[in-house]
């Protein structure tokens, strides 16, 4: 990747960055939400061109890249999804068998061209994986934390996570060349997380993973690149190396850009002295000649500083939420009835491996879904502020719009300050919903919840695309909250410190 140039609206994300990664290399790709890690990786799988510059692959590199959101015919079933990979050796398997039958009616040497034909093709299929392709695939259905029933369902009826889940694994199946995997552990709990990590530690070919999941990046990566003012940074080492190195370069850089200043200031009034004498103007022009030619230094990156916050309305009763053999689900249960009751000011987790229910349970709580069978019921003064885990905008909707349709009384500078609390910028304001990062959607989607005044607060898996910063400031936000918090989390490393205790789904 040589001299890349890449702007969206008017936001620049590379300039003239360059990049160059090694066949058989484990990488990892970090930066803050926005600066551009999901553009890159859809720069190197050519979905997006840059505006200027050349990006490069070997001609005979197969690359994998993973979209979670891809569109999938809604009536396959996963089976068929994933045996597309073996489709080759399939087609290869029924030539063999077609043969085999025409050899049965032929005669003579007709016959022994026939059965050669068909020898050739049986020694190919036992020297390739054909003869454990069902081994195969159940481990990566096992080890992304899923069962081998799921074969036969249709997509319509998985979970957003499950769905991700099936995405991801067809993509370990085919063993490209490369893999650009983007948010990978986003689904996956934490035993499904060091599954995948040993996978990919035994990974023969190449691979770049964008994750905020640090535990993860340490366990896998042997080279980092960071993505740092809008260039691409190579960190030839693990991620603790990782660590050392950008703490250390960036107090290089900010003493260099200091100094640099200070030069500059000293340039400055020198020649505002010096340009009109007579006998000091030839060298206050050559300073100034100095100045333009200087190749300034970006100012050191601040670290934004956001403000969640929930605001609370007034309090509720002992008992906000009583279920009682709640059972959720679609035509069967998803887990065991639920009998529980979440009392005022309590701060309770929902735990559960991916696809098992947590999100059908908030939305039966939340009357979007009838329960199969037993009962659930509020307090009268519930007031419920809810963050859903998938999003539902229209992709060409610009966050300043989203905002203006909630609270359609703010003005314009109510608006931008809004947002610019949460990490969203004047320029990301007025951008499509859908080419935001992330992380960026999920800031403006909090964003919404700002002046929802409540005093029941449900929200789901809101930690999948944040950047640590951003994540700290959530869990400072929901710490604070003075009402009731129902929270969805796989990441025990957020929720522990602010929630009383758990509520465990399992299945029977």
């Amino acid at each position: 990747m040589s001299s890349i140039t890449f702007s969206y609206s008017d936001e620049q994300l590379y300039n003239h960055a360059n990049m160059r990664f090694f066949e058989g290399e484990h990488a990892v790709l970090v930066g803050a939400n926005g600066s551009g890690k999901s553009t890159l990786l859809k720069l190197l799988n050519q979905e997006l061109s840059p505006d200027s510059g050349t990006i490069e692959w070997l001609p005979t590199l197969t690359i994998g890249y993973l979209d979670q959101y891809a569109e999938l015919p809604k009536q396959m079933l996963v089976e068929t999804y994933l045996y597309t990979v073996f489709a080759d050796l399939f087609a290869k398997e029924k030539q063999m068998e077609q043969l085999y039958t025409q050899s049965a009616t032929a005669h003579g040497e007709k016959q022994i061209k026939l059965m050669n034909r068909a020898a050739i093709l049986g020694e190919e299929l036992l020297d390739s994986p054909f003869y454990g392709i069902k081994s195969k695939v159940g481990d990566i259905i096992h080890g992304l934390g899923l069962s081998m029933d799921i074969l036969q369902k249709p997509f319509k009826q998985l979970s957003g996570g499950m769905r991700a889940k099936i995405i991801l694994g067809k993509l370990l199946l085919e063993e490209a060349d490369v893999l650009l995997l983007d948010e990978p552990t986003n689904f996956l709990d934490v035993r499904h997380i060091e599954w995948l990590s040993k996978f990919l530690q035994n990974y023969q070919k190449a691979f770049i993973v964008v994750s905020h999941h640090e535990g993860f990046l340490k366990a896998i990566a042997k080279t980092v690149f960071a993505i740092e003012s809008k260039e691409i940074v190579r960190y030839k080492g693990d991620f603790a190396f990782y660590l050392k190195e950008r703490e250390l370069r960036q107090l290089q850089h900010k003493k260099a850009y200091i100094s640099q200043q200070k030069y500059i200031e000293r340039t400055e009034q020198f020649i505002a002295k010096n340009i009109t004498r007579a006998t000091t103007t030839k060298r206050a022009q050559s300073r100034r000649k100095m100045l333009k030619k200087l190749d300034k230094l970006e100012a050191p990156r601040k670290d934004h500083t956001y403000h969640f916050a929930f605001p609370f309305s007034k309090t509720t009763g002992r008992d906000v939420l009583k279920c009682d053999a709640l059972e959720i689900g679609y035509d069967e249960p998803l887990v065991e009835p639920l009998t529980f009751t979440i009392m005022k000011e309590d701060k309770v987790v929902i735990t559960g491996k991916n696809g098992i229910g947590k999100t059908t349970l908030m939305k039966t709580i939340l009357n979007q879904l009838d329960p199969i069978s037993g009962s659930y019921e509020w307090i009268d003064t519930a007031q419920i502020a809810y963050f859903e885990q998938e999003s539902s905008m229209e992709k060409e909707t610009t966050p300043f719009t989203i905002i203006h349709n909630r609270y359609p009384h703010f003005t314009k500078r109510d608006i931008m300050a809004l947002l610019g609390g949460h990490g969203i910028s004047f320029d990301m304001a007025s951008r499509p919903y859908h080419s935001l990062s992330g992380g960026e959607q999920t800031k403006v989607r909090l964003a919404l919840l700002r002046h929802q005044k409540g005093n029941v607060l449900i929200i789901d898996e809101p930690t999948n695309h944040l950047d640590q910063a951003a994540k700290d400031a959530l869990k400072s936000a929901l710490i604070d909250y003075q009402g009731t918090l129902i929270l969805v989390s796989h990441e025990k490393a957020f929720y522990e410190d602010i929630c009383d205790y758990e509520i465990s789904l399992y299945t029977e």
